[in-house]
């Protein structure tokens, strides 16, 4: 339980122990929002108070005014149970679908200062997650000629990884770790700091005996000759080739013949995305999925 102080007054909010297995259940969302309304709401809408009758009731809806694919549903009807848990919320599309201009995706109904309150959180967090179930969506039709898969990573919105990552799996891409804690990534840094491949492969496997942990192993290479240290070594589960030429990465997967998962990660864009995937790798990581992203137009407006 952590106290946070906001305009005087102290509230106790709850934050659950994240894990790549349990991150997207609704405590752990829920525990977001409940940050992000006192956040925005501190002691009080003062706005509303002023100018809504407490008991005011009215329907709004919420309209897409852009084409895409939807994201943020059932986020947006946790922020109104959050808010009031007597707000009517009536789920018109779902997660996942394509809309369109014009489209209804859904209605609350209930206390005007409620929804009024709730309006801003909800849209932003739907807004952000459609942008990025869209492009992610762009992206896999792409290549979805290949069974190559189009992973996340961790250069998200600090504190709103959960709905970045969640957006990415609507869009039909596929998360890769949440957090540091969940699987050994062995990146450019830690090999060159523990002083070459072999040193840093020595010291995981010596850390993950000692400590019990089962973590999954993952290691950046950056050519040839790095890679083919790690095939000697063995011990991992993915190589991931770092910004490597195509020809380099052919090269890679015919060392590694099957013996260890792969990915594709730096100097992934629009324009070299499918001829990456027709090497057959297993995965490709794209840190634009979350982290240069256009937010899908939305508006919930009061139905009059």
């Amino acid at each position: 339980m952590w106290n946070l102080s906001i305009f005087g007054k102290t509230f106790g909010v709850f934050i659950p122990l994240l894990s790549v297995y349990n991150y997207l259940n609704k405590e752990s969302v829920l525990s977001l929002i409940k940050l992000a309304l006192l956040e925005d709401i501190g002691d009080g809408d003062h706005t509303s108070l002023a100018s809504i009758p407490a008991d005011k009731i009215n329907s709004s809806k919420l309209i897409v005014k852009d084409e895409g694919i939807l994201a943020g549903v059932e986020s947006a009807k946790w922020v109104c149970e959050a808010v009031d848990s007597n707000l009517i919320f009536n789920e018109l599309i779902s997660d996942g679908s394509n809309v369109k201009y014009g489209d209804i995706a859904f209605t609350v109904e209930g206390n005007s200062r409620s929804i009024l309150a709730a309006e801003r959180l909800l849209l932003n967090i739907m807004q952000r997650m459609s942008g990025i179930a869209t492009y992610t969506n762009f992206l896999v039709q792409k290549v979805a000629h290949t069974n190559v898969r189009l992973l996340d990573t961790r250069k998200t919105t600090p504190n709103f990884r959960i709905f970045e990552k969640w957006a990415v799996q609507i869009g039909g891409g596929v998360n890769h770790r949440f957090g540091l804690f969940d699987m050994i990534l062995l990146k450019d840094n830690h090999v060159d700091v523990a002083g070459g491949i072999f040193n840093a492969l020595t010291n995981t496997k010596n850390y993950l005996e000692r400590t019990g942990l089962k973590l999954d192993i993952e290691i950046e290479v950056r050519n040839i000759q790095e890679l083919s240290q790690v095939v000697e070594f063995g011990g991992v589960k993915r190589i991931m080739f770092d910004n490597m030429a195509v020809q380099e990465i052919c090269k890679g997967l015919e060392i590694i013949n099957g013996q260890f998962e792969t990915e594709i990660s730096g100097g992934v864009s629009e324009e070299t995305i499918v001829q990456l995937a027709e090497t057959g790798v297993d995965y490709i990581s794209i840190g634009k999925l979350t982290h240069s992203i256009r937010s899908l137009d939305l508006s919930l407006k009061a139905i009059k």
